[in-house]
């Protein structure tokens, strides 16, 4: 009895032992499996998204497009939220204060006037493209206009303009009509427009008769034909310079993008639609 009873305890003692570490292994085993998991988790944490503003001259619309496109591709991580407006306009409300990484402007003294006021480094801007300003008729017009004094003619009734204070393709338009000494005997003809696709607008649905754009926005339609390129000498030079803000809250992304815009293929990009590339 007494052989008996001790053999039933070693089997008794056997099964706990093998319950124990069994047990036991349980956690060991599992412990690595956690840890690995929040390291991955650590190692596949996303990389948060940066917001561009880029306030451009209206005209630039069809080409920043695509330059979006492109480079929203190759920086997933980049978003570029693009405002588009009058130079003017744009530069007041930069210096209101509204939110802004990047300005291309579509007149030199737009980016001067920033520049005066220390929201953008005299070293952080350059010019980058140049447009040309052209008269445009609508497509179905039988209107002979060739030349700024044929604007005089009684057929055509109504001429649009960007506002000569805020639009530089209005400013422009302004200085040549000056200086033909035709500004005083068409002022009465003038229709104003916010921004230079506004004016574009106007001759497209024949709200004017003629308009002055730059030739860029000229070909951007099949509803106008160019009735004439406006000289060259009789106004301004049509400078598109770029500038970082001094202000931005993303100096890194914002200076990428800014070198960005000046490289051969970017430039392609502005010269398919009718920019030209300063010496």
């Amino acid at each position: 009895m007494s052989l008996g009873m001790a053999l039933v305890l070693a089997g008794c003692g056997a099964g706990a032992d093998s319950a124990d570490s069994s047990t036991a292994v349980e956690p060991v085993s599992s412990a690595p499996s956690t840890s690995g998991d929040a390291n991955s988790a650590g190692n596949t944490e996303p990389q948060e998204t940066v917001e561009l503003t880029i306030s451009a001259a209206a005209s630039l619309t069809d080409a920043m497009k695509e330059i979006e496109t492109n480079y929203e591709l190759a920086h997933p991580y980049i978003e570029l939220n693009f405002n588009f407006g009058a130079s003017g306009a744009l530069q007041q409300q930069i210096e209101q204060g509204a939110p802004a990484d990047i300005f291309v402007s579509a007149a030199t003294k737009n980016m001067n006037a920033l520049v005066d006021e220390n929201l953008i480094a005299s070293a952080d801007q350059k010019n980058l493209l140049q447009n040309s300003l052209v008269a445009i008729i609508p497509a179905g017009s039988e209107n002979a206009v060739s030349s700024e004094q044929d604007l005089t003619a009684d057929t055509v009734k109504t001429v649009a303009i960007g506002i000569p204070e805020s639009v530089p393709a209005g400013t422009y338009a302004k200085e040549a009509l000056t200086n033909a000494s035709l500004w005083d005997q068409l002022e009465s003809k003038l229709v104003q427009g916010k921004d230079v696709r506004q004016v574009l607008q106007y001759v497209e649905t024949g709200n004017a008769d003629a308009g002055f754009v730059y030739k860029t926005d000229a070909l951007t339609s099949d509803q106008v034909k160019i009735a004439f390129e406006v000289d060259k000498n009789s106004y301004t030079p049509a400078n598109y310079p770029v500038g970082i803000i001094e202000g931005t809250k993303h100096r890194t992304e914002a200076e990428q993008f800014y070198a960005y815009l000046q490289t051969p293929e970017v430039l392609d990009v502005f010269a398919k639609y009718g920019f030209s590339i300063p010496e």
